[in-house]
């Protein structure tokens, strides 16, 4: 039976990469010569350490820079507020959305079988299988998904006859 499978996967050696140019960057702009701004990754969650509210300002605008060059989606990042931590300096939270969580796969199955497309979709751990008898209804449950308005990236893998 055609299946194919609904995930949310972030390659980290390519956030590494990216993290990596980042701190090349600091290291060479003029603006910001003598910081203290620095970023740094701890499993699926990134830390970023800045003078003040400028700097983290820019701190995000290269992030998403070089995340997109290492064709890394943006969206994946989920910023937690920004903290006051010591000597004068913000420290923020960047957490990396990987997986389909319990509610995005809900409403993902929800949309699907409103769309009275002939597939069914379970949930297998943190991705999404959606099975059916033709190729092209399980091409036209893409579409539906393509065409909802969630802010994480999807990948579609695993298209099987």
């Amino acid at each position: 039976m055609p299946s194919f499978d609904i995930v949310s996967r972030i390659e980290l050696a390519e956030v590494d990469n990216a993290l990596a140019g980042i701190t090349r960057e600091i290291g060479t702009r003029f603006d910001f010569k003598g910081s203290k701004c620095k970023v740094e990754r701890q499993e699926g969650v990134l830390n970023i350490v800045a003078d003040d509210e400028l700097k983290l300002k820019q701190m995000h605008e290269l992030l998403k820079v070089h995340m997109t060059r290492r064709k890394v989606d943006p969206a994946a990042l989920e910023y937690k507020p920004p903290e006051k931590a010591s000597g004068n300096t913000l420290k923020q939270t960047i957490v990396l959305r990987q997986g389909v969580d319990a509610n995005l796969s809900r409403q993902l199955i929800r949309e699907i079988k409103d769309s009275k497309l002939k597939v069914q979709a379970s949930v297998q751990g943190d991705e999404l299988r959606v099975t059916g008898k033709k190729r092209d209804d399980l091409q036209a449950a893409i579409a539906v998904v393509r065409g909802m308005k969630i802010d994480q990236p999807l990948q579609y893998i695993n298209f099987r006859e």
